[in-house]
């Protein structure tokens, strides 16, 4: 369960995902391509999940660690799940909630 709470905060998985998809990444290579990621979030995010053991700090940049990449690896089932949950979503929207 720790594991859910960690990734299941503000922008964990994305970080982790786009570290995973784009290899390492300096702090302000990793905030554009976050895009909407506040700094002091995704400064937050890189100190919780390095002291995790998800990333790690390179000469490069950022790094998703071994354990990080095996954890991608897991979620890219729910990827394509994810997509089609939101294209269900978006078929399935009530007009007058909109």
């Amino acid at each position: 369960m720790a594991l859910f709470d960690l990734l299941g905060r503000r922008w964990a998985m994305g970080v982790v995902w786009t570290l995973s998809e784009q290899g390492p990444c300096t702090f302000r290579e990793l905030e554009a391509a976050c895009e909407t990621i506040s700094p002091a979030v995704l400064n937050t995010r890189l100190k919780e999940l390095r002291a995790a053991g998800l990333v790690v700090k390179q000469e490069d940049g950022y790094a998703v660690s071994k354990l990080g990449r095996e954890i991608h690896t897991h979620l890219l089932p729910l990827s394509a799940t994810a997509r089609r949950w939101a294209t269900w979503v978006r078929r399935n929207a009530d007009p007058g909630e909109a």
